[in-house]
């Protein structure tokens, strides 16, 4: 993991310390098995209550022979403009959802994302970091 941390800037990382620190302040909060969009809420009012730049279920084209193609894919948060965040209040992720993450990079060209599933005992648990 440590790689992970070294590939990408220091200021992408600090953000998503303050993503996985809101996240805890959440889910000690609210606890799990409420439904994704009520934590997306709360994360979207931690994250700009710190003065983050959020942007919430932004579009995502896929760019392919000279056009744009809508395909309906949306992120769930675009944290100051370097780091998606993917929220889940699932029984258990699947691969689907890490592919889900690694799609949005791509097509973004973004280097960060952050999984978290909410419906976790343990927060810490739940929280997923994929790089590119």
């Amino acid at each position: 993991m440590k790689g992970a941390f070294c590939s990408i800037s220091p200021a992408t990382n600090r953000v998503s310390r303050y993503v996985v620190d809101a996240s805890y302040r959440i889910h000690s909060r609210l606890g799990p098995g409420l439904l994704e969009s009520v934590y997306e809420s709360c994360l979207f009012y931690e994250l700009t209550n710190k003065g983050l730049q959020v942007r919430r279920q932004t579009l995502v084209a896929i760019k392919y022979d000279d056009i744009e193609i809508n395909a309906g894919l949306r992120l769930d948060l675009l944290v100051n403009d370097c780091l998606i965040v993917e929220l889940k209040s699932v029984e258990s992720i699947l691969p689907i959802h890490h592919a889900q993450v690694l799609t949005y990079l791509k097509l973004t060209g973004h280097r960060l994302g952050l999984l978290i599933d909410f419906n976790v005992p343990l927060i810490k648990t739940g929280i997923k970091r994929i790089a590119l």
